[in-house]
């Protein structure tokens, strides 16, 4: 599960804002759609309970990722509702380290062996689920690619992104077609 892909469930479309978590069975459905990465059984059922705390994380992620960007500008979808940073780094590392993980070896037949970090036992599926993501967003703040997260800055696109080359300004094409589209409007508009 990437943190990229996390705090992508808020996301623009012509309607407006979209969260892909908003109830219980968007968050069940997006939890099936991730079940390997994020530790859970392909059956998962969310419930209130859980879809607030996976939100709340969400959040304190998106406040982090507001910050990394920073000087630039933070996403427009949430930036005047994001908790505190502080508030954020404490919620973040807390859930990181609610489930211990443990090495696992793998052997399959014929193929090399191969270790895995699994939570280990007694840890709630809750737990597992918000240490995931939180290991994910841990992992891309604290490494290299950090430097490459931008916020798209396309009207209207509130999505987070790394730059993977020089020229790049979007998160996709459609949104550099749409802001090339917006300025050529206004160039003609006002001009």
């Amino acid at each position: 599960m990437s943190a990229l892909e996390f705090v992508s469930t808020v996301r623009a479309t012509r309607a407006g804002l979209t969260d892909t978590l908003a109830d219980v069975e968007g968050m069940t459905a997006w939890g099936r759609a991730h079940a390997a990465e994020l530790g859970i059984d392909p059956g998962f059922l969310a419930s209130e309970e859980l879809r607030n705390e996976v939100v709340e994380l969400r959040q304190a992620v998106r406040a982090l990722f507001a910050r990394a960007v920073e000087p630039g500008p933070a996403s427009g979808a949430d930036a005047h509702r994001l908790p505190g940073f502080a508030e954020s780094l404490d919620l973040v590392n807390a859930a990181a380290l609610a489930v211990p993980l443990a090495a696992r070896l793998e052997w399959p037949a014929g193929d090399a062996p191969r270790a895995w970090a699994v939570p280990g036992d007694g840890a709630t599926e809750s737990a597992r689920i918000r240490a995931a993501l939180a290991t994910s967003a841990i992992e891309l703040l604290a490494g290299p690619r950090r430097e490459r997260l931008r916020t798209c800055p396309a009207p209207r696109c509130v999505l987070y992104f790394l730059k993977e080359h020089a020229r790049q300004e979007w998160c996709s094409v459609g949104c550099g077609n749409r802001a090339r589209a917006a300025r050529h409007y206004h160039q003609h508009r006002d001009g």
